[in-house]
């Protein structure tokens, strides 16, 4: 089987959501990142437009991925209660450096929402690009994610990195789950890893599942699911 180059990234920061599927004024998050969202990750750290729907979707088209939790605390979800009233002349400031405002005439109560936040979470993701011909490559990426264009967060705005995302030079193996042993950590961590990409059975093997992370981004919704395996990884030893 030949070997694939894998940037390893580590999200770690005091919260990060991985966002699932939003149901009314619900936004759940997942234990593991989403495809849609290392994708707006990923283009934001190459300084892609919002309105670059094309490349998102070239970039996300591309993607596969790994994830592994290096640290797993079942009861560590936190649950934001938003409210929020924006009167018709209210301006916010953005990433770009300048005050966007709203239009419309319903001000009249104010806006909730709930949000849910992983806390003190960290996750190592390994990644590759296919093919590994186009412009953004993985060597763009690394330099970006080094030295992004606008500044990164985990999911939501107010999920800043901790620390640099990536750690260390590019590591060469088969697979996703080959890449993820190779990673020195935790006698046995849970993990999640693209169907083909490792074991699809055997003691190690949770469950396969179709997981809904896909996004269309010319239109900004849901754009179908992608077959994962959950299970759990035994990574190289620390010596």
């Amino acid at each position: 089987m030949p070997e694939h180059r894998w940037l390893v990234l580590s999200l770690e920061a005091p919260l990060v959501a991985f966002g699932g599927v939003t149901i009314d004024h619900m936004g759940v998050t997942r234990d593991f990142p989403a495809l849609s969202m290392l994708t707006g990750l990923f283009a934001n750290a190459m300084g892609y437009l919002r309105t670059d729907w094309l490349r998102h979707q070239q970039l996300q088209d591309r993607l596969l991925f790994a994830a592994r939790l290096e640290r797993e605390s079942p009861s560590s979800l936190l649950t934001d209660t938003q409210n929020a009233k924006l009167e018709g002349n209210d301006k916010g400031w953005t990433t770009r450096g300048e005050p966007e405002g709203r239009t419309g005439s319903s001000y009249g109560a104010p806006h909730r929402r709930l949000r849910e936040y992983h806390m003190d979470a960290h996750v190592t993701v390994v990644l590759r690009l296919e093919p590994d011909s186009n412009d953004a490559d993985l060597d763009t990426l690394a330099a970006h994610l080094d030295r992004p264009l606008r500044p990164l967060f985990i999911g939501r705005k107010p999920c800043l990195p901790s620390a640099p995302l990536r750690r260390q030079e590019p590591i060469a193996a088969p697979t996703a789950y080959a890449a993820l042993q190779q990673i020195p950590g935790g006698r046995r961590l849970r993990a999640i890893w693209p169907l083909g990409e490792g074991p699809e059975a055997g003691e190690e093997v949770l469950r396969i599942i179709d997981l809904p992370d896909i996004r269309n981004w010319r239109t900004g919704l849901h754009g179908g699911a992608r077959q994962i395996v959950e299970g759990f990884i035994r990574p190289e030893q620390k010596t």
